[in-house]
């Protein structure tokens, strides 16, 4: 059950407050105006560890993803053409708030500390199932949401993603699609789950190109 905070805070990130002006607590991780704070993709395994190198992996990808990813009366758009976009900053535990909106057969995630993926895409393309799951996820760990909460495609959706430790709470317009589960490290998975590595502590957040037209706008981050 929801508290009354958050249901206080849901109805405020849900059009009775400025787009993307970010309420108490929170920072706005995207302005509305330019892409200050984000990068193109460099993915978190392939950092490389020495700054000066990692800095020229950094502006690789500037100047062949950015130009891909533009803004357009306050909406971040992404063309389907480039990669993905991620924070300059690296998270560990943190609550986001994300509004996002897709085409018809859209695909794209939102990767927390670099990892796949909290799932964004078209039911209609996957037998009904909803996004807000962790796709990623092999058994015993679930991948699937608890039920569908998207919005008709075309419309905005707004998710909340909670993020402490290894476990990964989300909501999506307001409805719990995600209950405190373990997100499995993609990047390191095995072959026998009961092996799978843990998560990085921190990583950068990725909204995810998948080859479709993106939109996002509110993205709020307030770090736990």
């Amino acid at each position: 059950m929801r508290t009354m905070m958050a249901v206080v805070l849901a109805a405020t990130l849900t059009g009775q407050a400025k787009d993307n002006t970010p309420p108490e607590g929170f920072v706005a991780r995207w302005n509305g105006k330019d892409l200050a704070g984000w990068q193109g993709l460099v993915e978190y395994p392939k950092r490389d560890k020495d700054p000066e190198k990692y800095a020229a992996q950094v502006k690789a990808a500037n100047e062949k993803y950015l130009p891909h990813w533009t803004v357009k009366d306050g909406v971040l758009c992404y063309d389907g053409k480039g990669q993905s976009l991620q924070t300059v900053k690296d998270y560990g535990d943190f609550e986001m708030w994300v509004d996002w909106k897709i085409g018809a057969g859209g695909d794209s995630g939102i990767y927390v500390r670099g990892t796949p993926q909290i799932q964004i895409w078209d039911p209609a393309k996957h037998n009904g199932i909803g996004s807000g799951g962790l796709y990623n996820n092999i058994p015993p760990n679930p991948g699937n949401p608890i039920k569908k909460a998207d919005k008709p495609i075309g419309e905005w959706n707004t998710m909340r993603i909670i993020m402490k430790g290894d476990k990964v709470t989300v909501y999506l317009n307001g409805e719990l699609v995600v209950d405190n589960t373990k997100l499995d490290n993609y990047w390191g998975r095995p072959k026998d789950p009961k092996d799978n590595p843990p998560l990085p502590s921190k990583g950068p957040i990725e909204l995810q190109h998948h080859g479709d037209h993106l939109e996002f706008k509110n993205i709020y981050i307030k770090e736990l």
